[in-house]
């Protein structure tokens, strides 16, 4: 196919420098028009945006540092229309025609049915989402046409068969969750090559937890640098490297939040070469080191929050216990989580306030039992401690 961008790497416009850290609306524009420019100078082209990313402001944030900053034909733009936010034929217009006044981008080049899986399905066949999607293609206004998706190996064959139209699919692919039995990258990832559809990856660093490996993680891939007389690379290299290397990847994503991290990933990703073998089943070692370790294993997408009644920070909550579940408590007894959690209480409703209404665990990618990871978190960091 003649779409592929040239090169790998895509700017994801969903975890963004935020000048408020309990309101991601708030993006920090001219740290990210810096990141943009990084991006565009080294050559890279894809960037992707979505409805509800950043508190519903990341596709006017793609305005203001994209598409009002550089010729149209200079980038590539990709959002999506999630199934959480149409309730009739007349919605899915009425969000698309919102997203192209939102961007200013005059058209997409790629538009995604976003994050299918066998509960929204349903709702994108009554709304006969996919025919929508080929006439807004046919009218110019989407250059391609495909989804993102989270489930299993089965029905994604399913609906490639049904929907052989689609032109490409965005999936979950990163080497801890390559054998996972809930994420199942490899074998989702074969359907996507038995389709001949070309794969965009999402969380190849799964929400940062490739980004910062358990010290013994870390020193597997030291050990292999130093001994195979390379540089040393950061984490997330090894991470979005691996995903990039699959043969049938023409894109991997990146929510980049910070210009450290645009330089490190632009740098080995400039003129990108694949993992050896060797280099991959380092990563696959590391992974059995990680997942010894990963209390709960939430990637931050809050897709969760967005509905909860309590209003509860559920990916920050656990992240801070995934990073005490990581640390000697017995003789720390208390760490800079404790402080973090209370920060955050004070915005946000607590982990036991959590009623059990499980709409957090109906729009779960990684299929999380959140109301039972909570009361973990509860335990941990509300109960009394000495």
């Amino acid at each position: 196919m003649d779409f592929k961008p040239n090169k790998k790497l895509g700017f994801g416009l969903m975890r963004m420098p935020s000048l408020d850290p309990t309101d991601p609306s708030k993006v920090d524009l001219d740290q990210v028009c810096k990141m943009v420019d990084t991006f565009m100078e080294r050559g890279f082209t894809y960037f992707d945006t979505a409805w509800m990313y950043n508190n519903f402001a990341s596709e006017e944030t793609a305005k203001k540092v994209l598409v009002e900053r550089y010729p149209r034909e200079s980038f590539t733009l990709a959002t999506k229309l999630h199934s959480g936010f149409i309730n009739s034929l007349e919605d899915r217009d009425k969000i698309f025609n919102a997203q192209l006044e939102k961007t200013g981008a005059g058209y997409f080049d790629y538009y995604l049915l976003h994050g299918i899986e066998a509960e929204m399905l349903p709702k994108y066949e009554e709304f006969d989402c996919f025919n929508w999607l080929l006439d807004k293609k046919e009218k110019g206004l989407v250059k391609h046409a495909g989804f993102s998706y989270h489930d299993t190996p089965e029905l994604l064959d399913e609906i490639l068969t049904k929907h052989p139209e689609m032109e490409f699919v965005q999936l979950q692919i990163n080497y801890l969750d390559w054998e996972s039995q809930w994420i199942q990258s490899r074998a989702v990832y074969e359907v996507a090559e038995k389709h001949g559809k070309p794969v965009i990856v999402m969380e190849p660093v799964k929400g940062g937890t490739l980004a910062n490996v358990p010290d013994d993680a870390a020193k597997l891939f030291a050990d292999y640098e130093e001994k195979a007389g390379l540089p040393h690379a950061s984490a997330p290299s090894w991470a979005i490297r691996f995903a990039a290397s699959l043969p049938n990847v023409m894109v991997v994503l990146s929510g980049m939040s910070s210009v450290e991290q645009m330089e490190d990933n632009t740098a080995y990703m400039t003129d990108f070469k694949p993992l050896t073998d060797d280099e991959k089943s380092i990563c696959f070692k590391v992974a059995e080191a990680i997942n010894s370790q990963i209390a709960i294993p939430c990637t931050g997408c809050s897709y969760c929050t967005g509905g909860c009644p309590q209003n509860i920070a559920i990916p920050d909550y656990f992240s801070l216990y995934n990073e005490d579940m990581r640390e000697d408590l017995e003789q720390k007894g208390w760490t800079i989580s404790f402080s973090t959690y209370g920060t955050l209480t004070k915005k946000f409703g607590k982990a036991s306030d959590c009623i059990e209404c499980g709409q957090c665990e109906g729009v779960c990618p990684q299929h999380l039992p959140i109301i039972e990871n909570l009361k973990l978190v509860a335990e941990h960091f509300e109960a009394p401690h000495h």
